[in-house]
């Protein structure tokens, strides 16, 4: 038959009418596919969130960041300036967001951090804030702050000494406040330092918990030397949470970008992971380095982020960026490989 002949065909001259439509609704189909994907929710893929110093020269560092290897950035750490709960703001945070938020990354603001559990009379006024009778005027104020500076949400680094009986309602209003505004709420949580003191209630109201599973030995104690983020260490601490009732989905899985040392290397503070690895030839490969000093090198950073996959949880956590290295000895670029290959 002559295509002459097929097209005066009645039946075919159906045809001819029937397949440019599907073909036509094929090409909106997948067009409309990678929107899809793009709309999927954070966990159908392991979060990486890293925590970046608000300290260190943004306007350099902002630029330094490879971002498609993340999917958070959290701003650490803005706090309370008086009594009325008026936040800090670094100016700086904005390149940051913008810088971010064009590559699709999410930032949020954290709060707490170290001052907060250290600092008598910063962890005064956020007791003062979060209680029965000031609550509600500060929770509103940190939903408006998330809102106006363009953050995607908040995270609560509140722990140790600083968690009281006025935790859990705070989380709880705080988390309405926010998801009300389409915002997000998350936290910092550690086992050892104030875990028992966080209710249930709390966890339900986060969108994830980023899991300090580090930190297990330290120049706090420089009698026990040692490994201070293990393996074993970082299951235990997720086996904890998920215990308490935290969905897999939300455990993010904390990891250090840095070590202590103990004996001829004691001091007291740490060692960033880029130190070690200027110092000491070969160290990206191993955990220990020096007369001594522990961390995390690329082997236990990898196996860490095969379990996560394995385990199917919500993603892993960094303190902090600035702490790594570029090319081929970066340990979020350890992180991502990982998780790709996995993926994959």
């Amino acid at each position: 038959m002559s295509h002459r002949s097929l097209a005066l065909s009645p039946k075919n001259f159906a045809l001819g009418v029937m397949i440019p439509n599907i073909m036509n609704t094929f090409r909106r189909l997948f067009a409309v596919i990678p929107l899809i994907v793009l709309s999927l929710p954070a966990w159908s893929r392991p979060r990486v969130v890293a925590y970046v110093p608000n300290w260190v020269e943004l306007t350099t560092f902002a630029g330094t960041i490879d971002y498609a290897k993340l999917t958070h950035i959290n701003i650490a750490f803005e706090n309370p300036t008086n009594d009325a709960g008026d936040l800090s703001f670094n100016k700086k945070d904005s390149l940051l967001i913008d810088k971010a938020h064009a590559a699709g990354v999410k930032v949020l603001v954290s709060i707490g951090g170290g001052s907060a559990s250290s600092d008598k009379a910063l962890m005064a006024r956020y007791f003062k804030l979060i209680d029965a009778e000031h609550r509600a005027g500060f929770v509103a104020k940190l939903a408006d702050y998330v809102v106006k500076h363009d953050f995607d949400g908040l995270d609560v680094d509140i722990e140790g000494p600083s968690i009281n009986k006025d935790y859990g309602p705070f989380i709880t209003d705080l988390a309405k406040a926010l998801k009300a505004k389409d915002k997000l709420l998350t936290s910092a949580l550690s086992k050892g330092y104030g875990g028992k003191k966080v209710p249930d209630s709390a966890l339900a109201a986060f969108d994830f918990v980023n899991i300090m599973a580090y930190d297990g030995a330290g120049y706090w104690d420089p009698k026990s030397p040692g490994q201070h983020s293990s393996m074993e260490y970082a299951k235990e601490n997720v086996a904890y949470w998920l215990g308490r009732g935290l969905a897999k989905d939300k455990a993010v899985l904390g990891v250090p970008f840095y070590g202590y040392g103990f004996g001829e290397a004691f001091r007291k503070r740490d060692y960033t992971y880029a130190a070690i690895i200027a110092a000491y030839p070969g160290a990206e490969s191993a955990d220990q380095a020096g007369n001594t000093i522990w961390y995390n090198g690329i082997p236990t950073i990898k196996a860490k982020a095969k379990y996560v996959v394995d385990e199917g949880l919500g993603g892993m956590m960094i303190w902090s960026l600035d702490y790594d290295v570029k090319g081929e000895k970066s340990l979020l670029s350890a992180i991502h490989e990982t998780l790709q290959a996995k993926k994959d």
